[in-house]
């Protein structure tokens, strides 16, 4: 996926290759809901109640909102990928899902964030057109540094977790930093079309190692380290990790230099061996996972639950609502891939994984199909987001890496989240009709 290899990549006219035909792609939809309706029914079933209401009409806006989304991309977009909504939606439904039987009260609010983020996906047929996007890339990196800034000066944390990161607006909690990340991944993926050429070619060689023309990447390292240094003043290191490893990414698909993501991942290992020395929240996290045992009465506790957790599931699992992922402290958020792990087992966690697999293979079919370089890399750049998210989360959760707050693209609780994915969906959806 380098330069070179872009180059002589198929052009195939549309998103979904050997896709089904037009009505049969739109009944994919239909299992999400039918899921969502049948898990709801088995909850009630199990904890022996009447399906209230409030689940009712939330998995009934789940489907009415999934199926008028689903035809609209159909009737707007008609050579758009057909796979990529129903596997998105398929990972909200468990999320709502998930949501309701960890938090019952949370569950209506989860459906209506998934709501919201459908109508997003939908809103980017707004746009005149993804190369649009390209023309304003300096507005789009100065507005995501105004947000994070906005956020440090501003920023509030009604959870307690010690980094302020929300905005509160009418009651509602917003994270920016979901919006940032868009943002500069836009930022991100028009300033390397133009310069791919030099990036790929007018660097300096030293040794066995080729070095970067720094004139044309000083944009970028201003852009990009002022907003990884707002994240680390905002304690809000999960970003930080995961922006990082998109920049790499994204410049490695630009430049196809493998010593340029060397030099990023030395870089990025110092920055974390400074941070762990400069700050006491890093400096705890790695302490919980170098020995989460020893830790495991007090600042151990979480992780060393969810591990108790995945391992008492099974293969199959205990059944939904059967098992007790409630000692797990914000396990709707950052742990819900445990509970999913120890109520429906290895095989429900490896079906979740095989999902955003999938989602992640059709994110970078429709990047190779594209035959505009921006939208090529902005392909890369938003999949990259969903594939390293989910990668750093799941790291996180088996203790392969540090916890770093991150959640679970569609399937954890969080509105801004939620509403971010599936903007990324309609984007990609928007790219894969124009290819």
């Amino acid at each position: 996926m380098s330069a070179r290899m872009a180059a002589i990549a198929p052009r195939t006219r549309g998103g979904g290759g050997d896709a089904p035909a037009p009505r049969a792609a739109t009944l994919l939809v239909l299992f999400p809901v039918a899921f969502l309706a049948i898990g709801l029914a088995q909850l009630a079933l199990v904890r022996r109640q009447v399906l209230e209401w409030q689940a009712l009409t939330g998995a009934g806006l789940f489907g009415a909102g999934l199926l008028g989304a689903a035809i609209f991309v159909r009737w707007r977009w008609p050579r758009a990928d057909p796979f990529l909504l129903p596997i998105s939606a398929t990972l909200a439904a468990l999320g709502q899902l998930m949501t309701s039987r960890l938090e019952p009260t949370l569950g209506p609010r989860q459906g209506l964030w998934v709501i919201i983020g459908l109508a997003a996906l939908v809103g980017v047929a707004a746009l005149p057109s993804i190369d649009w996007l390209r023309r304003y890339r300096y507005t789009w990196a100065v507005l995501a540094l105004l947000l994070q800034i906005l956020t440090l000066i501003f920023g509030r944390d009604p959870n307690g977790s010690g980094a302020a990161l929300w905005f509160t607006i009418g009651g509602v909690n917003i994270q920016p930093m979901e919006v940032v990340k868009l943002l500069l991944v836009v930022f991100l993926a028009a300033y390397l079309e133009e310069y791919r050429e030099l990036l790929a070619f007018a660097g300096r060689r030293v040794g066995r190692l080729y070095l970067p023309p720094l004139p044309y990447l000083m944009p970028i390292l201003l852009m990009v380290g002022g907003a990884l240094l707002l994240f680390w003043l905002q304690k809000d290191l999960g970003p930080a990790l995961l922006f990082s490893a998109v920049l790499l990414t994204m410049l490695y698909v630009a430049s196809g230099r493998l010593s340029y993501v060397g030099i990023g991942l030395v870089l990025l290992v110092l920055g974390f061996l400074v941070a762990d020395r400069a700050f006491e929240h890093v400096h705890t996290r790695m302490l919980i996972w170098r020995d989460p045992w020893s830790l495991r009465d007090t600042l151990g506790y979480q992780p060393v639950q969810a591990l108790y957790a995945l391992a008492s599931g099974g293969v199959l699992g205990t059944g939904l609502d059967m098992g007790s992922p409630r000692f797990i402290p914000a396990v709707h958020t950052d742990f819900v891939i445990a509970a999913i792990g120890e109520e429906l087992g290895l095989a429900g966690t490896l079906a979740v994984v095989s999902l955003f697999v999938l989602m992640i293979l059709r994110g970078f079919v429709i990047a190779l199909r594209s035959r505009a370089g921006f939208a090529m890399l902005l392909a890369v750049g938003l999949t990259s987001v969903l594939a390293l998210q989910a990668l750093i989360i799941l790291a996180g959760t088996l203790q392969l890496i540090p916890l770093t707050g991150i959640t679970l693209p569609f399937v954890s609780y969080g509105g801004s989240s939620v509403v971010a994915n599936f903007l990324i969906v309609g984007l990609l959806l928007r790219i894969s009709n124009d290819a």
